[in-house]
């Protein structure tokens, strides 16, 4: 199949014409002082970054393949991410089900529901860091939607987890992917919100915009809208999440007073240097991560989560 190209002036959730909104800083200190433009859909109000994509940024800074600082201690924290993951896995597919993670990176979600008796495996085009025994790198092939050699109607069901915001054209991931799930199969698909209440307070340095490796930065109408133009129904929309939100809304509301938006992150993953005043400021904001995640929890009641899974099955 000859891969297409998007259409920059049309948006990719609803097809609507995009028009120019706001201009970004870069996300990744290393490209610090570039801004980048927005360009929205008055229809759905999905966003895409304009200009052509860096996908050599997806190993590169935030992303290179390294242990994070204080990976160890994240752990109860991740496998209660995971926790979350395999409850909406569930609410779609039974153990036993055939699973196919898209950008899966480590492999650590697909370890963990092989654990959970799914018969699970994943992709993902980039270098990632392996675990003790390579368990994680022995499930994952290093390839992409694209190029994947996948069996038609093959899989139950298609996590997307954090990865169709950087996919240049997410109408065309999409339909690869319907046509690898049996009839009824399903999608799960993890997305920013651009219409939470986060994005909203964060602005131009909300935490999730994560320019420019972000493609496209998706309002709940515009996925839902692109899911149904590729052949899904929707079955569930979920705002209230362990994973993303609370922090997303904490250091949202930190880069608004911060010089090095995300500098906690970035220390984390080895892409920023130490900073005594980030540090200080970070200090003293910690006390508040108890108020974001009470407003973050308010905003996903409203519907209004910093991030959202959707759940959707393939139309017979």
């Amino acid at each position: 199949m000859q891969r297409r190209h998007r259409d920059p002036a049309v948006c990719p959730g609803c097809g609507s014409p995009l028009e120019p909104w706001r201009t970004v800083p870069a996300s990744e200190p290393q490209l610090a002082g570039r801004n980048y433009e927005l360009l929205r859909c008055a229809r759905c109000g999905t966003a895409v970054t304009a200009g052509e994509p860096a996908p050599e940024l997806h190993e590169q800074g935030a992303y290179q393949p390294a242990r994070p600082r204080l990976h160890r201690a994240a752990r109860p924290i991740l496998a209660a991410f995971d926790a979350q993951r395999l409850a909406l896995l569930g609410r779609l597919a039974a153990p036993g089900a055939r699973l196919l993670d898209v950008g899966a990176g480590q492999g650590r979600f697909v370890v963990r529901a092989r654990a959970a008796g799914y018969n699970a495996s994943g992709i993902d085009p980039h270098r990632r860091f392996s675990g003790p025994g390579g368990e994680a790198s022995a499930v994952v092939a290093r390839t992409s939607v694209e190029q994947a050699q996948i069996t038609p109607e093959s899989l139950d069901v298609v996590t997307l987890w954090h990865v169709l915001e950087h996919v240049d054209d997410p109408r065309d991931a999409l339909e690869r992917i319907a046509g690898w799930l049996a009839p009824q199969g399903g999608v799960i698909v993890a997305v920013p919100n651009l219409a939470s209440l986060q994005a909203r307070l964060g602005r131009e340095r909300w935490y999730h915009l994560d320019v420019p490796r972000h493609r496209t930065h998706f309002t709940p109408a515009g996925l839902m809208a692109l899911l149904g133009a590729t052949g899904f129904e929707v079955v569930a929309v979920e705002h209230r999440l362990l994973e993303h939100n609370p922090f997303g809304m904490w250091q949202s509301a930190l880069n608004r007073l911060s010089r090095e938006p995300s500098w906690l992150y970035n220390v984390l993953k080895h892409n920023a240097p130490w900073r005594a005043r980030e540090l200080v400021l970070t200090a003293l904001a910690v006390p508040l991560v108890p108020v974001a995640a009470a407003v973050e929890l308010a905003a996903g009641l409203a519907r209004r989560g910093g991030t959202i899974v959707v759940l959707a099955r393939r139309r017979a």
